[in-house]
């Protein structure tokens, strides 16, 4: 053999022995992954600014970060690097600053607005805000901004140094929808209110005078004249609440316009001007009876209010939501995202007529579109690629930011596919099959069937970090989007309205059915579980299914009329289902899991924030009392000081850890000889 080949063989063994081994995702992989949101195109449209959230595990926090990475993908810069959370960042028109809210160490507690000349040199704190600043826009001249500020809580003031602490006040409650995850109550006397602020002066003062009504969503016109808003002006608008577009001159002390009717119920996403500012283009939501399953339609009315808000009726002959509208720069398009059957995806519909233009191919999974001066970008990512930021050129993407790349690099990433079934009644059922890392084909398998929330959503072609740890210790995970989920049309939706735990648990049986013909799913190691209204699901299929062997249910009900008042849901349940004195007997009929409970086998670990105003944890501790009350091995875990979303990242990761233990435990021992078949018991 000559030297040329024995030198390039080991040139070859060189570089085989460089790329790195990879490994399936471990749970401590979890706290590496970094979360890339909010793009915002720089104006003069070579600069994308950007936030990533990372996790600090010794702090046991979540942190955020500004970016901004240059429109050619050649630069990534991080922007702040302060202990402190810094997030929304938006450029001044001018281009001159980035600016972001942050609650640092300043002049006034909590969220302010701070600002970074491009020249360089450090942050400053722009306003001192007494109140509870949610979020600002820029005006187009750059010499105000927009604020979206709330009451302050007179009682949030902490004691002086070495004085007693204050003895909390009675809790004084006269709403009609009184209280909110993560807001906690809602009391009459502290609302939301825009104010104006001149960046010269720091001058502020409110845009209107409204005493009572909460607004939202501020958006300066073009020429910076006038300032359209998101309110409700219903003499109680804790009953309908849904909004109405106004709009106000940009000046303090403004007379507001009412643009839609209290009838159209408008959304509460901001509404967006066309580039000549004669039209408004918003979002249009469903009646009351069916908010919980929600499907927003795109109209469009004039600015000066003549005439009615009309729906733009290629988009509504979709059938499907939309959301994030924006007028193309003549303004004789408007483009907006569509969620269609497990894509989310761009599209454009010209005002003049036509049908609406999809804009990328499918699957594809879009948000947060950014436009400005010839940049043109988007989140995007995949089932097997965490979200990054995507430029736009010609209905492809191209990415711009790496913020996971070396992570993923390291992983063996399981792979993810589209399954389709008919469920019971023969209605075509659509979901996601993911399949165990290194899995050999015609082997079976654990299933867990992983149930999502809302109803009001769906399993998508995203990033699921939980899908790939499962996935990675072994099991195939089912994803399915059933009746009551989004992107399959309103019929599709709306089915399941005041007859929860009906077609869902058909839907359901047919995935798990389905997978296992496949030869995927071990028909005798069935795991289930779910969060929110996918733990209601889960309780319903442990009581109507006895395949399953282990089961986990977060933050979900059990005796439903039990919730009438204690949870923030109290539209639904007056409107779509009926308040208890009318409507008993379904209140009864969704209450089956709780009432049934002596029909459950399954071993069931029951989870619950212990400050869940959403689904409150009396629902895990009903389910889980019934269950231990019946002998059936069960477990509780309640997150000290956590909402419906668990947010502290240890706590996070024991929720992992707990969940693949419990499914270890009964999965992956040796399976009884017999099973139950499905359905008889329900």
């Amino acid at each position: 053999m000559s030297a040329r080949p024995l030198l390039l063989l080991a040139v070859s063994a060189a570089a085989l022995c460089a790329q790195p081994v990879r490994h399936p995702i471990k749970l401590d992989d979890l706290a590496r992954l970094r979360e890339v949101r909010d793009p915002q195109c720089s104006p003069d449209g070579q600069w994308v600014a950007y936030t990533v959230g990372t996790i600090e595990v010794k702090e046991d926090k979540h942190d955020s970060d500004v970016w901004m990475v240059s429109f050619d993908g050649k630069r990534d810069l991080r922007v702040t690097a302060s202990p402190e959370n810094e997030g929304t960042a938006r450029w001044s028109p001018d281009g001159k600053y980035l600016s972001f809210l942050s609650a640092r160490p300043g002049k006034a507690k909590g969220n302010q607005v701070w600002l970074l000349d491009r020249q360089g040199g450090e942050a400053v704190q722009l306003t001192d805000v007494k109140g509870r600043l949610q979020g600002y826009e820029w005006s187009p001249d750059s010499k105000r901004l927009a604020l979206v500020v709330g009451d302050p809580d007179p009682d949030a003031d902490p004691p002086a140094e070495g004085a007693r602490p204050k003895t909390p006040k009675p809790i004084v409650i006269d709403r009609y929808h009184y209280k909110q995850d993560g807001a906690g109550y809602l009391l009459s006397d502290r609302h939301t209110f825009i104010y104006l602020f001149e960046i010269a002066t720091k001058k502020l003062e409110r845009l209107t005078t409204a005493k009572k009504h909460e607004e939202s969503a501020p958006v300066w016109s073009p020429d910076g004249a006038r300032i359209a808003f998101m309110s409700n002006h219903a003499e109680d608008p804790d009953r309908d609440p849904a909004g109405q577009v106004y709009v106000a001159d940009a000046h303090p002390g403004a007379a507001e316009k009412q643009l839609t009717p209290l009838t159209l119920r408008a959304g509460r996403s901001r509404p967006e001007w066309s580039p000549d500012g004669k039209w408004i283009a918003l979002l249009v939501g469903d009646e009351k009876k069916y908010g919980a399953y929600n499907m927003e339609r795109l109209a469009v009315v004039a600015a000066d209010g003549a005439g009615e808000p009309a729906l733009v009726k290629a988009a509504a002959d979709l059938d499907r939501g939309v959301s994030t509208p924006r007028f193309t720069p003549d303004g004789g398009s408007i483009t907006f995202l569509v969620a269609d059957d497990r894509s989310v995806y761009p599209a454009r519909v010209r005002l003049s007529g036509g049908a609406v233009e999809r804009l990328m191919a499918l699957p594809i999974v879009v948000s947060s579109p950014t436009v400005a001066a010839g940049c043109a970008a988007v989140l995007s990512g995949g089932d097997s690629k965490p979200t990054e930021i995507y430029a736009v050129e010609g209905g492809a993407l191209r990415q711009l930011t790496h913020q996971n790349d070396a992570l993923m690099a390291e992983l063996e990433i399981a792979p993810t596919e589209e399954v389709s079934f008919k469920s019971k009644d023969g209605t075509e059922v659509h979901g996601l099959l993911t399949k165990p890392v290194g899995y050999t084909a015609g082997t079976k398998v654990p299933l867990l069937l992983r149930i999502h929330g809302g109803p009001n959503g769906q399993d998508a072609h995203t990033f699921s970090s939980e899908r790939q740890v499962f996935a990675a210790n072994g099991y195939a995970v089912l994803a399915v989007n059933y009746r009551g989920s989004s992107g399959r049309g309103q019929k599709y939706s709306r089915a399941i309205a005041a007859d929860w735990g009906h077609y869902e648990v058909e839907d359901l049986q047919a995935g798990v059915d389905h997978v296992v013909r496949l030869g995927v799913a071990d028909p005798d190691r069935l795991g289930v579980g779910g969060w929110s209204y996918g733990a209601i699901l889960t309780d319903y299929m442990i009581a109507s299914d006895h395949r399953f062997k282990a089961a986990t249910s977060g933050a979900g009900t059990a005796f439903t009329i039990a919730f009438y008042g204690t949870d923030q849901y109290i539209t639904q349940y007056d409107y779509e289902i009926g308040p208890p004195w009318k409507a008993f007997d379904t209140y009864v009929k969704i209450s089956y899991p709780f009432l049934h409970a002596d029909r459950i086998v399954t071993p069931t670990l029951f989870l619950g924030g212990e400050r869940d105003f959403n689904v409150p944890v009396q629902g895990g501790q009903q389910m889980y009392q019934a269950l231990r009350s019946l002998g059936i091995d069960t477990q509780l875990i309640i997150y000290p000081n956590e909402n419906h979303g668990i947010q502290r990242p240890s706590y996070q990761k024991d929720r992992m850890e707990r969940y693949l233990a419990w499914y270890d435990k009964y999965l992956k021992k040796t399976p009884a000889a017999t099973s139950t078949a499905a359905g008889g018991v329900r």
